[in-house]
């Protein structure tokens, strides 16, 4: 089988090359799906380039997270059948087979189609664990920058759903309208002179609890200088590459807690049953076309240095795929 693979760490579009598999058999709690669609993260690019908290065993297959049909199954598995079309995370999805816990294979509904589904599971998931571990309550403010990203976006909506009031903060006046056409309030610009002053209008002045910074950088101090007193300060990403640069006097003043957030130690914590929980309701928002999931691209496996190439890019808006 072809897989989309790679013996050394680096740049994507530089080190993953197409080669061939055995096709992998599954074990006690496992599925092989016939994988037809996959979504390109972020870390799926930094597993690659070696800069993600997890490092693979190399060489490695990339990917996590796919759609497809249940091909085989493992001992033990009796909730799913072959040829039952389901979306699942699992290592080494860009192939044309790839192997999953059967536990976190998700039955999909017509409703909702395969470029819907082959993104539908890991940033919405991340969305709603964040918005759970902020605590966050209807008529509360928060703040998150890089909001027109796949996590941001969706967080945006689920918080709307909650009655959660969320600033949105884009890098680029463009992306301003991009969110207002998927519904989403509150947005703000950083390229317009005095979106501080947008901010405080958005709130009426009302503290912000919490702030989800996906960025680093002077971005990191420029949400911690618009948080209420005690508030929290949530690390979520590095997108600028740079370290969090923050002022002592927000910290000291505003007692503000800085935290990381990460749902590969966040997800096990929330245990199984609110797991499946969250992921109920994203798949009936996705299924009733409440939550939007939009895609920039679509790639063969066999061209994926290009759809690594375009996933990399910046202006995007929504999630580069790649289907067998």
């Amino acid at each position: 089988m072809r897989s989309a693979s790679f013996s050394t760490f680096g740049k994507p579009s530089d080190v993953l090359k197409i080669e061939d598999r055995p096709l992998p058999e599954p074990g006690p709690g496992q599925v092989r799906v016939r994988m037809r669609m996959s979504a390109i993260h972020n870390h799926d690019l930094l597993t690659v380039s070696g800069d993600y908290g997890i490092k693979p065993q190399l060489p490695a297959v990339a990917g996590t997270e796919a759609t497809g049909v249940v091909d085989a199954v493992g001992e033990g598995v009796t909730h799913l059948q072959p040829g039952q079309r389901v979306a699942a995370s699992g290592q080494g999805a860009w192939a044309d087979y790839y192997l999953a816990s059967a536990g976190s294979a998700v039955p999909l509904p017509d409703a909702i189609s395969d470029e819907a589904a082959a993104q539908m599971i890991s940033m919405p998931l991340s969305a709603l664990a964040l918005l759970h571990y902020l605590e966050a309550k209807p008529g509360e403010w928060i703040i998150q920058n890089a909001a027109n990203g796949a996590v941001g976006r969706t967080l945006a909506m689920f918080a709307k759903r909650r009655g959660v009031h969320v600033v949105n903060v884009v890098r680029r006046e463009s992306a301003v309208e991009e969110m207002r056409g998927l519904g989403i309030d509150h947005v703000v610009s950083t390229d317009s002179a005095g979106w501080k002053d947008e901010v405080a209008r958005f709130t009426g002045g009302a503290p912000i609890k919490a702030a989800i910074d996906g960025v680093g950088g002077a971005s990191s101090g420029e949400l911690l200088s618009l948080l209420g007193q005690k508030g929290v300060l949530l690390s979520f990403g590095l997108m600028s590459g740079q370290p969090m640069q923050l002022s002592p006097s927000d910290l000291i003043f505003k007692e503000t807690v800085v935290k990381g957030f990460w749902l590969a130690k966040v997800g096990p914590a929330l245990g199984p049953e609110k797991i499946g929980r969250l992921v109920g309701e994203i798949v009936e928002s996705v299924a009733k076309g409440e939550i939007d999931l939009p895609v920039s691209g679509i790639f063969d496996l066999a061209d994926v240095s290009r759809a690594v190439a375009a996933a990399a890019e910046g202006h995007r808006k929504g999630k580069v795929l790649i289907k067998a």
